[in-house]
């Protein structure tokens, strides 16, 4: 069986579903505190700022996925004192990092401001939400470096803890300084960021084994490696920011109604991309190991195995938004203007999920394997490609044309990673496993 079961996928996948909704019921908790005691403004003001930061940390998210490859690598070889250091070298990065950001928020607010160009009162309250946020930047980004340790040591209930003391912190701190101080959007800022210190706090404790003695960690050629690895994946994930962005912009150059009607149906993809993303998790985890034990084998049969269970689930969930999705739009949205939109464009939306998942089990593939080029290039073709799509065909089929460009994004990005497909498995059994990380061979 090579180590890998579809019921020891399904153990390792199930927290980290959970973990997902409680960072999702977070937003929605300070979407219902602002609705029921704030102002427009103040919605407002939250929305924006979030996406700010959103957009911020998401770029550091090499952080979380080098972490995991690297970790499961070295696991998969049997070398526990390098999978220390891994997480070790990661906090110091992170931490890094947060200092970085701190040092860099005049511009991050200045930057926020002119871009989003709210009315004046909306604008004061972003500037008071991010001023109360920023803090808390070394401690979101260390918590990317715990996270990903967690999901490489395959500790997906430590995970689940984490996340519940993360948004859970999170989500008390918000209502109380919004209910019963009347901060506002600066009590939306200030308990994030109070939350994600005392959920490092938390998180060294549940990764405290790995706070042991490690392999040295300054050692140059395992730096090298995981700076390459993260460079590469942040441009990576800076194509695929500017892929979402374009979709949301050319939803707006359509109108106001169809805008407003894809950001119902993104809520759904959002949805099932929180259940997928568990499997090319678990298959980032798995890849990782196998690699580092150089067992082509148990390769082929981790990919299988979550690819097997994630295209069941995409399926279903398919199914489910396509059959079901008409009668959630009509329940929810009361606009009719963005009802009509989004149910004329619900088909597209509901094929999503068979066909992107796709696409997102082949990141994990990649991920998994630190073929961070890989990712890079293909990110970037795709997101190009898409956008050309996009171009051609928006002005002739209105929204229709931004979704068929949309859908196609993902087949578009799983044909850009399938042609190094073969040198992923081959990486599993000799030196070509350092071909793109310039690392000595972990297996």
């Amino acid at each position: 069986m090579n180590g890998v079961s579809h019921r020891g996928v399904l153990a390792l996948a199930w927290p980290i579903v959970l973990a997902q909704i409680a960072t999702a019921l977070t937003g929605v908790v300070d979407t219902a505190v602002m609705g029921r005691t704030g102002t427009a403004v103040d919605l407002a003001a939250v929305a924006l700022a979030s996406v700010t930061f959103s957009f911020v940390y998401w770029g550091f998210g090499f952080l979380r996925m080098a972490t995991t490859a690297q970790t499961a690598q070295a696991q998969g070889a049997g070398d526990a004192a390098e999978a220390r250091a891994v997480l070790q070298r990661a906090l110091l990065l992170g931490g890094g990092l947060g200092v970085v950001l701190l040092g860099l928020f005049p511009l991050i607010r200045a930057g926020a401001l002119l871009g989003f160009q709210a009315e004046a009162a909306v604008e004061a309250e972003v500037a008071a939400y991010l001023v109360a946020r920023i803090g808390g930047a070394p401690a979101a980004l260390a918590g990317f470096a715990i996270t990903g340790w967690l999901l490489g040591t395959g500790r997906t209930r430590a995970l689940l803890v984490f996340q519940v003391v993360l948004n859970g912190i999170n989500a008390a701190l918000d209502a109380t300084f919004v209910t019963v101080f009347d901060l506002g959007p600066r009590g939306i800022g200030m308990g994030t960021a109070i939350a994600e210190w005392a959920a490092v706090g938390v998180g060294l404790l549940l990764v405290r084994s790995g706070l042991r003695d490690a392999a040295p960690l300054f050692d140059r050629e395992r730096l090298l490696s995981m700076f390459r690895a993260n460079r590469d994946i942040m441009v990576r994930t800076l194509a695929l920011l500017l892929a979402f962005a374009w979709f949301l912009n050319s939803g707006a150059l359509v109108g106001s109604e169809e805008l407003a009607g894809n950001q119902v149906l993104l809520q759904f993809i959002a949805v099932s991309a929180f259940v997928l993303d568990a499997f090319a998790f678990v298959a980032e985890k798995e890849v990782g190991e196998a690699i580092g034990a150089s067992d082509r084998a148990r390769l082929v049969r981790a990919m299988r195995v979550t690819t097997e269970l994630a295209l069941g689930f995409g399926v279903v969930f398919s199914l489910v938004f396509w059959l079901g999705g008409g009668p959630v739009i009509r329940w929810f949205v009361d606009d009719p203007g963005a009802r009509a939109a989004a149910l004329r464009h619900l088909p597209w939306c509901a094929v999503v999920p068979a066909i992107g998942v796709v696409a997102w089990q082949l990141d994990g593939f990649f991920l998994g394997a630190t073929r961070g080029r890989a990712l890079r290039n293909a990110a970037v073709v795709a997101t190009a490609a898409y956008i050309g799509l996009d171009l051609l065909l928006r002005p002739a089929w209105g929204n229709a044309g931004v979704w068929t460009a949309f859908v196609a994004m993902y087949a578009l990005r799983a044909l850009a990673l399938a042609p190094g497909v073969p040198g992923l498995l081959a990486a599993a059994g000799d030196e070509q496993a350092t071909e793109e990380t310039g690392a000595p061979p972990l297996g």
